[in-house]
């Protein structure tokens, strides 16, 4: 991968993650959830991880997405449970 290709992908990341940041600090702060969509596209989520959310979002047979939430952060990650049925062994 390039340089300027690395550089971009990382200062959009950095740009999503402060425009989380700053959507979630305009609302007034007992109407702060910490998680939604950038857009209407891009999730984010900074509440404190728990158990139940690691597996919901990484290995969760019951969702039919295979890509969910981060559990913490801005983006997307890899339902591992839709990935095995995808490619069964």
């Amino acid at each position: 991968m390039s340089r300027f290709l690395k550089r971009a992908l990382r200062v959009a990341g950095v740009a999503l993650v402060a425009a989380a940041v700053a959507k979630e600090l305009s609302r007034p702060r007992e109407e702060r959830e910490w998680q939604g969509e950038l857009g209407g596209l891009v999730p984010y989520d900074f509440r404190p991880p728990t158990p139940a959310r690691v597996l919901e979002r990484w290995w969760n047979p019951d969702d039919p997405r295979l890509f969910t939430p981060h559990v913490f952060g801005v983006g997307w990650s890899l339902n591992l449970a839709r990935l095995a049925r995808l490619f069964p062994r």
